[in-house]
């Protein structure tokens, strides 16, 4: 009966030593969604002419994904480096659900051989939060990217776009390679953060890019920046100016302590150069309106004047053509008078003077005619 007891001792510490034997040997492995992941497992030497396999779960016969002997089957495929003893089984177009346990199986009389694999999936994109930098062509920025203790010795790196699946192999710059073209990657470890700074920057830099810290086991650890690159242009010189020459001109010793209100030296100022252009503005408008207004009271002015003297030069013409029938009325009753009292000798001479009037009205009449023309 003691033997029976003891014989079952053995047995309850062979499998518990069995099990952190299984755990000290287990194989960490991540993927992302859509992409796929490789899968390598050791085996022991002897073992290269057996059937290895990949199995899910507790790997009973329908969980077995896929063997040595079939080489491909449906996502998933295996190849056995003999030579290396290590057999690599690979799974494509990985989802959420692919996470979790598998076993690396070694087929063999009696029990098999089994090493624990935990698989973690996940999403091909990075990430929730997405710091935005904004600055101008020929400037430099500077992305600063932290990380836990643990990764103090980790590779660190920098890559474009926001896929961390393959960020790595697309590495602008990495800490074993500090300086390349515009990049500039420098790590302090004492502050757990390191900067990759970007120099001469063109609209071309414009984008997303990915801090990576390499884990030795499971998914890397990122941190996502967007990053535009504006044109410089007269607009921003002329912006940098409004917001500079309220601080230096417009000085008030007793608020210099006052906190400034945001934005009130920017208003002031765009009021002062709006007041500069609308103030010429109105002025031309002005100018030119009473340049039209004297012109109209000009012509007005010379049309009445011409009106006037015509008026003038016909009633003059009138009166005296009035005149010189009067006076040839009053001759001519004269005459009939003195005809009855006084000799011929006298009417002669009133004829030659009405003869002389009437050539006076002649001329006068040629003479405004000519004046008419």
């Amino acid at each position: 009966m003691k033997m029976l007891s003891l014989k079952n001792l053995l047995l309850v510490l062979c499998s518990i030593l069995s099990c952190v034997r299984s755990a000290a040997e287990l194989i960490r492995v991540s993927g992302y969604e859509g992409r796929e992941v490789q899968v390598s497992c050791p085996y022991g030497e002897g073992y290269e002419s057996y059937e290895k396999y990949l199995c899910k779960n507790d790997c009973r016969s329908y969980n077995v994904l896929i063997k040595t002997t079939q080489a491909k089957k449906n996502r998933y495929s295996i190849h056995d480096d003999k030579q290396k003893r290590v057999f690599a089984a690979t799974i494509s177009d990985l989802s959420r659900t692919d996470a979790g346990k598998y076993w690396c199986g070694v087929t063999r009389t009696g029990k098999d051989i089994y090493t624990e694999v935990m698989l973690e999936v996940g999403q091909d994109s990075c990430c929730d939060h997405s710091t935005k930098v904004q600055t101008y062509e020929e400037s430099s920025v500077s992305f600063s990217c932290p990380y836990e203790s643990e990764y103090q010795n980790s590779l660190k790196y920098i890559c474009r776009g926001n896929q961390p699946s393959v960020c790595l192999q697309h590495a602008l710059i990495s800490s074993d390679n500090k300086q390349k073209g515009q990049f500039t990657l420098t790590d302090d470890m004492a502050s757990r953060k390191f900067t990759v700074t970007i120099t001469s920057l063109t609209q071309k830099n414009s984008g997303s890019y990915l801090c990576g810290v390499h884990g030795n086991s499971g998914l890397d650890v990122f941190s996502a920046f967007e990053l535009e690159v504006k044109v410089f242009q007269q607009t921003s010189t002329v912006m940098s100016t409004i917001n500079v020459v309220p601080t230096f001109t417009m000085v008030e010793p007793v608020r210099s302590q006052a906190t400034p209100i945001p934005g009130k030296e920017i208003k002031e100022a765009t009021l002062f150069y709006s007041v500069g252009f609308v103030v010429p503005a109105v002025l031309l408008i002005l100018t030119s309106a009473l340049v039209i207004v004297y012109k109209y009271k000009c012509y007005k002015v010379r049309g009445a004047g011409g009106d006037m003297n015509r008026n003038k030069t016909k009633t003059a013409e009138t009166e005296e053509v009035t005149g010189v029938a009067d006076i040839y009325e009053i001759e001519d009753i004269a005459c009939s008078k003195q005809r009855t009292t006084k000799p011929q000798s006298s009417c002669q001479h009133h004829d030659d003077v009405y003869q002389n009037f009437t050539n006076t009205d002649d001329i006068y009449c040629n003479q405004i005619k000519g004046n008419r023309r």
